[in-house]
């Protein structure tokens, strides 16, 4: 049975990270698409697990190829998602994960209409600033940019299918992945995984 494709997208401290990567643990059946960039690898990273690193010439031949579902310039690096990538993990039975933004959103469900995307809120903008303050690695000035670019990132709630909340993280983590639950239980995905049991019970 083919997976589905799923877009997560959240502002800068929502605890969208937190809640996929706990999502991933609990559930062998999803996978989180790791995207391509051009910049240089950080200590510790792993190319192939954190990002699969391409120089500025691989990437822009992969842009002319039609290679991206979507992909972005971010100050001096390019960031994408391999479309063969993410179709060779939903052909293997598997449901994908796609972490981007909103704009990233909009160019995936222009090439894969069918892709559900959920965006994940904070209880509050006091409890966002609150969490981005708590992370101790940001300077004041950094915070508010982060704080300003939340509330856009916000007001395009109305693009996604779901919403969840993240006020109690061990909720918003059932909530999340009932979406999933749910999504394998629909009448194409049931037909294709179960088609000779129900043909036999009509026959």
């Amino acid at each position: 049975m083919r997976g589905s494709l799923y877009i997560i997208s959240a502002p800068s401290g929502a605890g969208k990270t937190s809640l996929v990567g706990k999502l991933i643990e609990l559930d062998s059946r999803i996978r989180v698409s790791v995207s391509s960039t051009t910049r240089d690898m950080r200590p510790g990273e792993e190319n192939g697990v954190n990002y699969h690193f391409l120089s500025i010439e691989e990437f822009q031949a992969r842009i002319s190829q039609g290679d991206f579902l979507e992909h972005a310039q971010v100050f001096d690096n390019f960031y994408g998602t391999s479309q063969s990538s993410v179709e060779n993990q939903l052909n293997a039975g598997k449901d994908v994960i796609l972490e981007i933004d909103w704009q990233g959103a909009q160019q995936v469900r222009e090439l894969m209409p069918n892709a559900i995307s959920i965006f994940i809120l904070p209880p509050s903008l006091t409890e966002l600033k609150k969490r981005l303050t708590g992370r101790g690695t940001d300077s004041d000035q950094i915070i508010e940019r982060r704080m300003a670019d939340a509330v856009s990132e916000l007001s395009h709630y109305n693009e996604f299918d779901y919403i969840v909340i993240n006020n109690n993280f061990d909720i918003a983590l059932k909530e999340l992945h009932s979406i999933f639950s749910a999504g394998r239980l629909t009448q194409a995905r049931q037909v294709e995984a179960h088609n000779s049991l129900i043909q036999a019970m009509l026959d």
